[in-house]
């Protein structure tokens, strides 16, 4: 019981987490200019004033996560928001030629059109189908089984154990069919971490492990660094609920890894580079600079009009290739996949229309919002637990069907509301009453 008051105490404070975050992610992104300069990511101490200036009028719209309440809106958002500070800070430093004022506007407007319907609307919408309990408790299970059976499959078409060096590399060698791809994205990205999410609300504390197990084989069939984190980062979060409140935990979610990055690097020097080159640099920095390698490539180069998304790919679409691939040969860094910030906002409409594009996108997890209202904040936190990483990567029609977010938003549209691992959670008057009948499925602050 002694986690409660601080837990409250660090819930007044999320205004002070969150300008602790944005300190340390400035420190982190000048150290990660001078450790990764070829990445076009740049410092330079005669712009620090403006930089900071820009960033200390943007904080204005994180206090927004000190008054919004949690929902998977606002988990996604806060995510999202550490892109657009990450490239307001780069753009001060920026060495690609384009008009960066109106970029930098274009930015902060995209954040706003979408953070305004993704953390405000949270209206359930009206429920016309409801699983039996009997389904909703053998569903996990099920999804246990599939996931194991698609990595039974896919080990038939190559099981790689490579160190995060070799990764890359190893990666060109994979050929799956295209509906194993996408069993592949939905199950690792979202199924697993929803069946997690179900077994630890029941304290089935085995099955929630070989979720977990099942979870790290994904790795050597798919060589890809988000299955290789996702044990970890489920666990990571499960024991920050256990202390703290959804929304604390949203924060902390990247303060504590951004901040553990930053210190290794400053106390071990290079010696500390798998973990800042993972976290401060790929997880954080790298997804913030797509914003300037989009503004500079667009700002020459025609729109797509969408035609990236292969269900409105048309003939005369001036990019046959996937936009990641195009970066790649046009930079030579890689295949550079962006948000939906940079992708259905600045390289299908340009920087004017943005924002625009910003707010559609918002109003599509508005609906998720309103699918999972009535659950618990924390079943929703754990369930959707990889999906925020992945919105700082890659454009959202990817995320609705290749890593199964839509597949998501309907579990939880037909989950059961009335079972105590996944209800919206008691008043506190009513906590005391019901701490006297049962134990909590969840721990405690969860």
């Amino acid at each position: 019981m002694a986690s409660r008051p601080a837990s409250r105490n660090l819930e007044g404070g999320l205004a002070a987490l969150l300008l602790a975050y944005t300190a340390i992610c400035c420190v982190s992104l000048m150290h990660v200019a001078g450790w990764y300069s070829e990445f076009h990511i740049f410092f330079d101490p005669g712009n620090l004033h403006q930089a900071a200036l820009a960033l200390s009028v943007l904080t204005g719209i994180s206090f927004f996560f000190s008054i919004g309440e949690f929902s998977f809106g606002y988990f996604v958002s806060f995510y999202l928001y550490n892109l657009v500070m990450g490239y307001i800070w780069l753009s001060y430093f920026s060495h690609f030629e384009y008009d960066l004022a109106l970029a930098r506007l274009s930015a902060v407007a995209s954040l706003l059109a979408f953070l305004i319907p993704a953390v405000l609307i949270t209206a359930p919408l009206p429920r016309t189908y409801e699983l039996s309990r009997k389904a909703f408790h053998e569903l996990p299970t099920a999804i246990l089984v599939l996931a194991a059976t698609i990595v039974g499959v896919g080990t038939t078409y190559g099981f790689r154990l490579v160190g995060l060096q070799e990764m890359y590399s190893a990666q060109r060698d994979i050929a799956y069919p295209t509906w194993l791809n996408y069993l592949m994205g939905a199950t690792s990205t979202t199924l697993l971490p929803f069946a997690f999410a179900c077994f630890a609300g029941r304290r089935a504390l085995w099955k929630a492990v070989a979720c977990l197990i099942v979870a790290s084989l994904f790795y050597p069939i798919t060589l890809n660094k988000s299955t290789l984190l996702t044990p970890g980062w489920l666990l990571f979060l499960v024991i920050l609920l256990a202390y703290f409140k959804p929304r604390t935990v949203v924060i902390l979610s990247l303060l504590i890894p951004a901040s553990t990055g930053l210190l290794l690097l400053l106390f071990l020097d290079r010696g500390a580079g798998v973990v800042f080159g993972t976290v401060n640099f790929r997880m954080l920095a790298i997804p913030a600079s797509m914003f300037d390698i989009y503004n500079d490539y667009f700002s020459k180069h025609d729109l797509t009009y969408f035609c990236q998304i292969s269900l409105l790919k048309f003939s005369d679409c001036p990019y046959q290739d996937q936009l990641g691939v195009v970066f790649a040969n046009k930079y030579h860094l890689g295949n550079l996949n962006g948000s939906l910030f940079v992708t259905e906002g600045i390289a299908s409409v340009g920087v004017t229309l943005a924002p625009a594009s910003a707010f559609a996108c918002g109003l599509l997890v508005a609906l998720a919002n309103r699918a999972s209202a009535g659950l618990k904040p924390s079943f929703i936190l754990t369930s959707a637990a990889v999906l925020p990483q992945v919105f700082m990567n890659v454009p959202l029609s990817t995320i609705l069907l290749s890593h199964g977010g839509a597949l998501l938003f309907l579990l939880w549209y037909v989950c059961p509301r009335d079972l105590d691992e996944i209800a919206v959670e008691s008043t506190p008057s009513e906590e005391v009453a019901n701490s006297r009948v049962a134990p909590a499925a969840f721990p405690e602050a969860l």
